[in-house]
């Protein structure tokens, strides 16, 4: 009898453990919760998409998603009471910064992703933390305004992005019969333009002033069309149904919205010369973005941001 009181006392330890534990998970959710019992916060970085996320002079990511990245981290330290708390930074690209969110390897992807209904169906996304659009860029001479205008030419864009997907889908459903060349980053797709292996590149605008700011003397060798082909809204890439670290990441969102603070930020990283390379992008806040941030959406609906 003795032994079966025993037995029974640690089970019902086990059980009340158990229940402990599911009830934490419960509360804080997958990713809160895999961080808590690792030590350990997994983050995904762009190595040359400034001023988002890039490496600094001494190779380490830094931009303005990181710096937004780096503010929910804070969070989740205090949060999780972990002033040890690791973070771990993975270099991602187009092709991958995706599918590392999907299967669990990062835990908020810190660079420039749209934020599209088909994209959400597998990943989630924070409130959005920019505005872009995309358009054109030719050499000076070229007055390029839609893609129409390149029809039977080379168009050169980056994989994996909403950029070459609007371009083949645009290219088959008008018979442009345009060549598709696409890098394996926004630097590789200026090459092919720069090279002359392409007519034009189509990519988002704000990456389109970053690139042409980096040129220096031979940035008036470039234009970008007036004209704008798509709506952009960025946001940080999270993992799927984890609507407890959604709602974290959000909050700490909000609340530089609703501070101001946000401004800040944002100066810093698109109106003033950015350290170390020195590059000024000199691009105040749009009216879209300002819109957002008065009023805080996830929204993936490139309407709501006209």
């Amino acid at each position: 009898m003795k032994r079966l009181a025993r037995l029974s006392v640690v089970l019902s330890a086990a059980l009340a453990a158990l229940l402990a534990s599911a009830a934490v998970y419960a509360a804080d959710g997958p990713t809160l919760t895999r961080v808590r019992d690792t030590g350990v916060i997994v983050i995904g970085y762009r190595p040359a998409s400034l001023p988002f996320s890039f490496l600094d002079a001494q190779l380490r990511p830094t931009g303005y998603t990181i710096e937004l990245c780096d503010r929910v981290v804070d969070a989740v330290r205090q949060k999780l009471q972990l002033s040890d708390l690791e973070v771990r930074r993975v270099e991602v690209a187009s092709a991958t910064r995706m599918p590392l969110v999907i299967n669990g390897t990062l835990d908020l992807e810190c660079g420039i992703t749209t934020h599209t209904a088909e994209r959400a169906r597998q990943q989630a996304f924070s409130l959005t933390i920019f505005v872009a659009e995309t358009r054109l860029m030719t050499r000076a001479g070229d007055r390029v305004e839609s893609l129409a205008e390149l029809r039977g030419r080379t168009v050169a864009t980056t994989v994996g992005t909403t950029s070459i997907q609007h371009l083949a889908k645009v290219n088959e459903q008008q018979g442009l019969d345009i060549r598709i060349l696409g890098g394996l980053d926004d630097p590789e797709g200026f090459q092919l333009l720069k090279s002359g292996r392409a007519a034009a590149f189509l990519m988002d605008d704000v990456l389109l002033r970053s690139i042409m700011a980096q040129q220096g003397a031979a940035a008036d060798d470039y234009r970008i069309s007036d004209t704008a082909l798509t709506v952009e809204p960025y946001a940080i890439g999270l993992r799927k149904g984890d609507v407890q670290f959604k709602a974290l990441v959000d909050g700490v969102l909000a609340g530089l919205y609703r501070s101001g603070e946000i401004h800040a930020i944002y100066r810093r990283w698109f109106e003033q010369p950015v350290a170390a390379s020195g590059t000024n992008l000199k691009l105040p806040m749009s009216a879209a973005f300002r819109r957002a941030v008065a009023n805080p959406t996830d929204s993936p609906d490139p309407e709501r941001y006209r």
